[in-house]
């Protein structure tokens, strides 16, 4: 993950992350899976964001609400929406429709932060719906260096 700098939407204020997943089994050389977006949030209301993207063909941008404080996040997207939502090919919506898409993030003492990554998938031949889940513990190997003008912000609210 890397700092951006703040984004403005007029009045609107986000601070974020970029970020890239690349993972590999250690069966196979190729990718498995690889993904790529942003993570923002908004001091003035608590919005969280994603917004990800996947080189098969599929976006998303999920929601939710978090304060400075919490060590617990959940966004959620569903297809279908225009706001919060889950765009595909036409491919994937016929063969591998997603209908849904749910991330917790639990930030740990020790650092460390774990998710459970929920997506109910629609896949072509199955008569109900499927749930892909993912969990994982992620350890953090260096300390952040918060973006100095998050700071500022964080400062004024205080």
């Amino acid at each position: 993950m890397q700092p951006i700098d703040p984004q403005a939407n007029g009045p609107q204020l986000f601070y974020g992350l970029r970020y890239h997943i690349h993972i590999n089994t250690p069966e196979e050389a190729i990718t498995f899976h690889d993904q790529t977006g942003y993570w923002l949030w908004e001091p003035a209301t608590g919005l969280v964001l994603q917004s990800l993207s996947i080189p098969r063909g599929q976006t998303a941008l999920a929601s939710g609400i978090a304060k400075p404080e919490d060590t617990r996040l959940v966004v959620t997207a569903a297809r279908g929406q225009t706001y919060y939502g889950i765009c595909s090919t036409d491919f994937l919506e016929y063969a591998f429709r997603t209908d849904s898409y749910r991330l917790e993030v639990t930030f740990n003492p020790d650092g460390s932060w774990s998710y459970v990554s929920d997506t109910m998938l629609m896949v072509r031949g199955r008569a109900e719906l499927f749930l892909h889940r993912d969990v994982n513990t992620l350890v953090k190997v260096a300390e952040a260096k918060p973006n100095p003008l998050m700071l500022l912000e964080a400062a004024k609210t205080a």
